[in-house]
C-alpha cells in the first residue's frame, strides 16, 4: 500500500524511508479523536503492517489530542461501546511491527492519553497535560488506560489518574516514567526523528523481533526468547554486523585507538 495515493483529512502523513510520521490534524476541535481520524489510522496501520517502518505520531498547533470527539461520543450507544471503535485502532497500532513513538504537546486527554500510551515510546514538551477524565463525563477510559496505565506506571498512580481525575504535567509525567525526555515545542518532531534514527541504526528484524518478545505474557519465557534467536542467530544480518564489529575492533587495535562504547551498534 503506498501512502502517497491515499487521501488524509484527520491526519497530515509523510512517508520516508524507514519511517512515518502521522500528525494528528483537527485543530479546531484540539485533534480530537472522531471516527475519521480511527478509519485513517488504520490506513496507515494497514501500510505498516505490509512494510513496517518505525510511527511517529504527533498533533498539530502544539495539542497532541484533547480526547475522543465528545459531540460523536455523547451519542455513542451500547453496540458502539462494544465494537471498540477506539480500543481495536489503539491495540493496531501497539502491535505495530515496527516502534510507534508519541510526541507529546499541550493536552494529551482521554483517548488522546490512551494513543499515547499505546506506544512504545513517549516524549513530550514543558506544555503536556496527560490523563483519564472520562469518570468526570459518566464514563470509564475503555480503550486501554484501565490495563495499560497500571503497567506503565504502576497501581497506585494509575487509579489516582483513573478514578480521581488526576492529570499529569511534564515533570510528573516524567517522574512516573510515562514520558522519557522533556524537549522544547520547537524542537519536539527533531527529538522523536533522533530517537526514530537510533532505532534505524538497529538491525529490523531484531527490534520486530525483540519487541513482539517482550510482549509476550510471562509464562511464554524463556522459550520463546530461545526460539527468536534461533531465527536471529541464522540470519545475515547477525553474520555481517557481528563481522563488522571485529572488524572495527581489529583496525582500533592496529591503530591503537581506544574502543568505543557504542562500537556494537556501529555509532
Amino acid at each position: 500500500m503506498d501512502l502517497a495515493a491515499e487521501s488524509f483529512s484527520a491526519l497530515l502523513v509523510e512517508e520516508r524511508e524507514d519511517r512515518v510520521v502521522v500528525l494528528l490534524n483537527r485543530p479546531q476541535v484540539k485533534n480530537a479523536i472522531d471516527q475519521q481520524m480511527v478509519d485513517e489510522l488504520h490506513t496507515v496501520c494497514a501500510a505498516l503492517e505490509q512494510n513496517p517502518k518505525v510511527l511517529i505520531i504527533a498533533g498539530v498547533e502544539g495539542v497532541f489530542a484533547s480526547g475522543a470527539d465528545i459531540a460523536q461520543l455523547r451519542e455513542r450507544r451500547r453496540d458502539d461501546a462494544l465494537q471498540g471503535i477506539n480500543s481495536t485502532i489503539f491495540v493496531r497500532i501497539a502491535k505495530l511491527p515496527m516502534p510507534v513513538i508519541a510526541a507529546l504537546d499541550g493536552y494529551c486527554l482521554g483517548g488522546g492519553a490512551e494513543l499515547a500510551y499505546a506506544a512504545d515510546f513517549r516524549i513530550g514538551t514543558p506544555n503536556v497535560r496527560i490523563g483519564n477524565p472520562e469518570t468526570g463525563l459518566g464514563i470509564l477510559a475503555a480503550a486501554g488506560a484501565s490495563w495499560r496505565l497500571k503497567e506503565l506506571v504502576g497501581e497506585p498512580l494509575a487509579k489516582q489518574i483513573l478514578l480521581a481525575g488526576l492529570v499529569l504535567g511534564a515533570e510528573e509525567a516524567k517522574a512516573a516514567n510515562l514520558i522519557t525526555e522533556i524537549h522544547d515545542p520547537a524542537d519536539l518532531l527533531e527529538a522523536a526523528h533522533s530517537l526514530a534514527s537510533r532505532i534505524g541504526r538497529q538491525d529490523p528484524l531484531a527490534v520486530r523481533i525483540t519487541k513482539s518478545v517482550f510482549h509476550a505474557p510471562a509464562e511464554a519465557h524463556p522459550l520463546i526468547d530461545q526460539l527468536a534467536q534461533g531465527i536471529l542467530f541464522e540470519s545475515q544480518a547477525k553474520f555481517d554486523r557481528m563481522q563488522a564489529f571485529l572488524d572495527r575492533n581489529a583496525a582500533r587495535k592496529a591503530t591503537g585507538a581506544p574502543a568505543s562504547a557504542n562500537s556494537a551498534d556501529g555509532k
